[in-house]
């Protein structure tokens, strides 16, 4: 009897070991969140460098002059005085 009833006890704490191991916060859970984990790493590194790119962006039109000229040209397509604008268009061969 004592044998059986060690037996179950044990066969109880294993069950239980097991669900821990795979149950809701287990080895699969924990699979998933370290790859959502790099994945958000990977997009927060592609936004920092955008973020980094728009930053010297407009640091430069903050700065004026040249930046500005060429942002109005090629945004509103403006030209200067006394310039000529051409239009190329490009035919697609069918």
């Amino acid at each position: 009897m004592q044998r059986r009833l060690t037996i179950l006890l044990l066969a109880t704490m294993l069950a239980g070991l097991q669900y821990r191991l795979w149950g809701p916060d287990g080895f699969i859970r924990t699979r998933q969140m370290r790859m959502q984990l790099t994945e958000r790493l990977a997009e927060n590194a592609r936004l920092h460098s955008r973020n980094s790119t728009l930053k010297a962006e407009v640091d430069d039109l903050k700065a004026g002059g040249p930046a500005i000229e060429a942002r109005a040209r090629y945004m509103l397509g403006m030209i200067k005085p006394g310039e000529t604008f051409y239009l190329v268009v490009d035919q697609e061969h069918d």
